[in-house]
Order: structure tokens, then C-alpha cells, then sequence
């Protein structure tokens, strides 16, 4: 889940409300989904929110989400934009990233608070919508240190967004004193080498010039020349990426943050050779686009989702107060009402996102529990109870019971672990083709996981701060690739301990593994096997009943070093309904 760091104090300034204290915040933002997570070493505040809300992303837009709870803004905010003076000219980009997109903010009155968070919205940005900077890539620059050539109408400036020799074309980077080529900035420079590889294959790289010369090298680094700083006052915004729509509403959503701060902003002409790839060949697009999306829900289905009656002018107040416009109107089952999006809101695609944005204005802690009206009543599934079962013998062995994410990425749950991607569809327990997200919102979770020990590792990589033994266990959902299964997908609930300490051994895994076995009066077998992620020799399957279904033993020394722990990790894995 994203975690944003907020100055709460910036939060006061930004909402108006300096009568706020730190815990009437904090209790505000969780009525938004927002979970106050910690404090950082500059006492701001650590909040983690669902990934779809990516307007609150910064400071600024988690200021205008708190604003709107108040009432203090209502409905959809569009900012006043002035007519382009700057053209962006598209002519002879490289084919494997094609679109650009940008806008100018001026009048904006910088202080290192306003930086930081600017900066702390691009890191964000590129992590989740960018798909660290694949997808889309924010560059911004100050406008003052850029001079642009004229455009073919004689009126207004302009920039070129084209390709270059990574040997030939030189710009002085970002943090670098002397000229350097793209070739050498991807060899040598630390951003270079940590984003360098988005580009390395292309035989000509993306380059943005004015009329003194190159000054962006996307989507790795800016250059020198155009540096933000608190000074700057006039910002010109560019962004590059696979997609228009994505780079789109990640420059929206950077234009509402700067608006925020006072900022006016500027349209930017973004004009397309008539040879471009992509189907904006030969267009001018006016950007940024903040034209409103609108979507259609009905009475009815606000009611029966939200459990509640509301009259119309209601339901038109609390779209209000949730950043949205809405009207009535006539459907053909009834009221329903045509609502409007900002530009900003990226995660709104089915009437659903709607109701949910009403019940948070209406506030979900004030609905009342009730029965569904229906003739039967529910109990646990038999696989619930065994789940349960399962989970109370863990805990009475000493674990702590984990919950955690069932997507995970490829490198977590396989290369991490000593698997390869390549050798999935074996029979040791992991190894199974992945079920991979077509469209994932972050390279964080990409792939459904195929065994749940991958996270458990994560786990105690990121408690190596606290103290030992730490005991883990997780019931969870795994699945893998099946064709033999209608779905075409094969899911199943799996059983995962580890045993972190300084004495953990084979031993002390395998006799919590019998307690286990004892408790459900099953039978385990423990025959040598090899498998990656364990030591050979220290490693067996696990056989209930007689049937194969897991593995124990002691992880790898290189899992271990992959995973920074520096004491043994002894575990077992094993699906639960060997457990019936």
C-alpha cells in the first residue's frame, strides 16, 4: 500500500483549520481511509491509503480530500488554465515511447515545504501510475531557464520533444558539474544506472530540446540547467510515456498539487508530425485535459448498496461533498443521476466507485448493521472451519498468524526465493505458472502468488529491526495456472510457517510440523527432497496420509542474503486441505 509522508502542520495551513490538534487529524483521515501509520525523524506524519486515490499522493491533495470532508469545498473544482503560449513540437520520438504531455504553472511562491512535496508526488507517481517510470515519466523544469524556438505561426514558444544519439547529443544532468552524453549518464551516474535500462535498447533516445539545447533526457534525468529550486517561480511540466491517457492524469493530478499552492495554471499545445506513431499522428492536443467524465447510477442501487433511504437532494449532497457533481434524471428503471468527475480522479470507472464515494461522505461509521432480507441463514463453510482449526493449532505452537497480500511481483516469488521463472510448471511446491495482472497499478504486485513463503520472507526482511525469535505463520490464497480448470486458473488455500532464530533448525520445523500433523490425526512422512529455496540435504516433502503435498526444511543461505537476514530461517509450506 502507498505510505505518503504529511508535515501535519502543512495540513493545518493547507485545510485553513490550524484549530485541528494532531489526533482530531488523524481521526479525520481515517474517516477518509487514511491510516496514520507513524511518525517519520521530521515528525510528519506516515499515512497509507488504498492505491486507487492517487490524487493524495501529496500534501496538497490530501488537503483538498480533508477540505471537502469539512465542507468547506463542495462539488467539482476546475482550475482557471490561460491560453497556450508554449508548444511542445512531436517529430521523430522513438517508437517505443511515443506521447508527451505538459503544462506550465506560474506565480507559484516555492518554499522548501512546497519542494519536498512536489518532489515527494513525483517519486509517487512514478512509482504506481509510472510503473517506475516505464509507463510515464514526470519531468519538471524551471521555466525562466528555458528558451523556447518560435513556433510556424510566429506567436508563442516552443520545445521539441525528438530523439537523439545516446553518443552524440550532451547535456550537463542533474547533479553532475560537466557534459555528458546519454550513453554516459546510463554508465555512469546514479539515476542513470538505476533507470538507464528503460532506454539502453533503444537505438535512438527520447531528448527534449529548446533553442539552446538538450535539457531532458526521459524518463531518466533532467538536466542542470533547468533545476527547480526554492527560487523558482515559473515551472514548466513535461511529461513522457507509453500512454497518453496515463501521462494525461498524471500531469492532472500535478496540476491540481501546484494549484493548490497558488499556482496559475497554463495550457501547453502538444503538436504531433503528421509521420508520428500512435494514433494522434497529424493532432494538436490542447493539454492538460480537464474536461469532466460523467457516469450514470441509479437511486436504487445507492440504496441497496448503502443500506439506507435517501431523498434526492440528499444523494446530491453528499456527491458534494465527495468532489463530485450530480443531477437528476429519468432512467428507465427509475431516478438516477448523471454524475460528474474531476480530471484528478483516476480511479472512478464503475457507478460502484460513485456509491463508494457517497457512503464516505455520508460516513460508513454511521450505517447501522442489518439483516439481508432472504428466507436462509448463513454459517461458516466447512473450509472456513478448517481454516480456523488450522489457524488456532498454529497459534498454540507459538506462531504469529500473518495476513498477508495474495498479488506479489515475479522477483518476490520466484528469483528472490532461488526459483526461475522460467522453470515454472515443476512439481516442487512454488513452481507453478503465475497467474499474471493484465493491467497491475504498481510493479509491486503483478502476479497472483503460487506459494505464500515468498511473503513471510518479506515479512521478516522488514522486521530485521525487531528482536528474536520471530515465529510466522500465514494461511492464505495461492493459485497457479491450470487449463484443466474452467476458469483456467487453479486456486488454493496453503499453510506457511517460518522459524526465525538464532538456533532454528530442520528439527525444530519438522516437530512443529507433527504437532500439527497430530492435532488433525494425520500421518506425516518426511522423505529427503531438493528444492531451491531450501539447503540440499536439509530438506524433505511433506506427506500426510501418503500424499505429497509440501515442503519443510532450512532455507538457503542465498535466500537469506537476498532477504538481508543474518540468522537461520527453518519453514514448511503445505496445502490445507490435506489437512480434511
Amino acid at each position: 500500500m502507498p505510505v505518503v509522508d504529511v508535515d501535519p502542520d502543512e495540513l493545518r495551513y493547507l485545510t485553513g483549520h490550524d484549530e485541528k490538534d494532531d489526533d482530531e487529524l488523524k481521526s479525520d483521515l481515517f474517516d477518509l481511509g487514511l491510516e496514520f501509520e507513524g511518525w517519520t525523524e521530521d515528525d510528519e506524519f506516515q499515512l497509507e491509503f488504498a492505491p486507487d486515490r492517487l490524487d493524495r499522493l501529496s500534501v496538497e491533495g490530501v488537503a483538498r480530500s480533508l477540505r471537502y470532508h469539512y465542507g468547506d469545498d463542495r462539488g467539482v473544482d476546475i482550475p482557471n488554465t490561460n491560453s497556450a503560449d508554449w508548444t511542445i513540437e512531436v517529430e521523430d520520438q522513438p517508437d517505443e515511447r511515443p506521447y508527451v504531455t505538459g503544462a506550465i504553472v506560474r506565480g507559484l511562491d516555492m518554499d522548501e515545504a512546497a519542494l519536498e512535496s512536489l518532489i515527494q508526488l513525483q517519486e509517487k507517481l512514478h512509482a504506481t501510475m509510472g510503473r517506475k517510470r516505464a509507463k510515464g515519466a514526470i519531468g519538471v523544469h524551471d521555466l525562466t531557464m528555458l528558451k523556447g524556438d518560435s513556433v510556424t505561426d510566429e506567436t508563442g514558444k516552443s520545445i521539441t520533444y525528438t530523439s537523439a544519439d545516446p553518443d552524440e547529443a550532451t547535456f550537463v544532468p542533474l547533479d553532475a558539474d560537466a557534459e555528458m552524453t546519454p550513453s554516459e549518464v546510463m554508465a555512469s551516474h546514479e539515476t542513470g544506472q538505476t533507470y538507464g535500462d528503460l532506454v539502453a535498447d533503444f537505438d535512438r533516445v527520447p531528448a527534449i530540446y529548446d533553442a539552446i539545447g538538450l535539457f531532458s533526457f526521459p524518463p531518466v534525468i533532467n538536466g542542470r540547467r533547468t533545476e527547480v529550486s526554492v527560487d523558482s517561480r515559473d515551472l514548466f511540466i513535461e511529461m513522457t510515456g507509453t500512454d497518453q491517457w496515463t501521462i494525461d492524469h498524471m500531469c492532472n493530478i500535478v496540476c491540481y498539487a501546484l494549484a493548490a499552492r497558488g499556482g496559475q495554471v497554463e495550457k501547453v499545445d502538444v503538436s504531433y508530425a503528421d509521420d508520428a506513431p500512435g494514433e494522434y499522428a497529424g493532432k494538436t492536443l490542447e493539454r492538460p485535459d480537464l474536461s469532466v467524465r460523467t457516469k450514470t447510477v441509479t437511486h436504487d442501487r445507492i440504496e441497496s448498496i448503502l443500506g439506507v433511504s435517501l431523498d434526492s437532494r440528499e444523494v446530491v449532497d453528499y456527491a458534494e461533498r465527495a468532489g463530485l457533481d450530480a443531477s437528476e434524471t429519468d432512467a428507465d428503471d427509475g431516478v438516477a443521476y448523471e454524475v460528474e468527475i474531476p480530471p484528478y480522479r483516476v480511479d472512478v470507472i464503475h457507478p460502484l466507485d460513485i456509491i463508494d464515494d457517497i457512503g464516505r461522505a455520508l460516513g460508513f461509521n454511521s450505517l447501522e448493521p442489518t439483516y439481508p432480507d432472504v428466507s436462509t441463514v448463513g454459517g461458516r463453510h466447512e473450509r472456513s472451519r478448517l481454516e480456523d482449526a488450522a489457524r488456532d493449532a498454529l497459534v498454540g505452537l507459538g506462531f504469529e498468524d500473518l495476513l498477508n497480500f495474495h498479488m506479489i511481483n515475479e522477483a518476490e516469488n520466484f528469483e528472490r526465493m532461488g526459483l526461475s521463472p522460467d522453470s515454472t510448471g515443476g512439481d516442487a511446491v512454488g513452481e507453478a505458472d503465475p497467474v499474471t495482472i493484465q493491467e497491475p497499478y504498481s510493479e509491486d504486485y503483478t502476479i497472483l502468488r503460487t506459494w505464500a513463503l515468498p511473503s513471510i520472507m518479506m515479512v521478516l526482511e522488514n522486521n530485521t529491526h525487531r528482536s528474536y525469535p520471530q515465529d510466522l505463520a500465514e494461511i492464505g490464497l495461492a493459485a497457479g495456472l491450470d487449463d484443466s480448470e474452467n476458469t483456467g486458473v487453479a486456486e488454493h488455500r496453503t499453510v506457511a510457517a517460518a522459524l526465525a532464530r538464532t538456533d532454528a533448525s530442520y528439527e525444530d520445523a519438522k516437530a512443529r510440523l507433527q504437532a500439527l500433523a497430530d492435532a488433525f490425526d494425520k500421518d506425516l512422512e518426511t522423505p529427503p527432497t531438493a528444492h531451491p529455496s531450501f539447503i540440499g540435504g536439509r530438506a524433505a516433502e511433506v506427506v500426510l496420509d501418503g500424499e505429497s503435498v509440501g515442503v519443510v526444511g532450512e532455507i538457503h543461505p542465498k535466500v537469506l542474503v537476498e532477504h538481508d537476514l543474518e540468522l537461520p530461517v527453518a519453514a514448511f509450506e503445505f496445502r490445507l486441505d490435506a489437512l480434511e
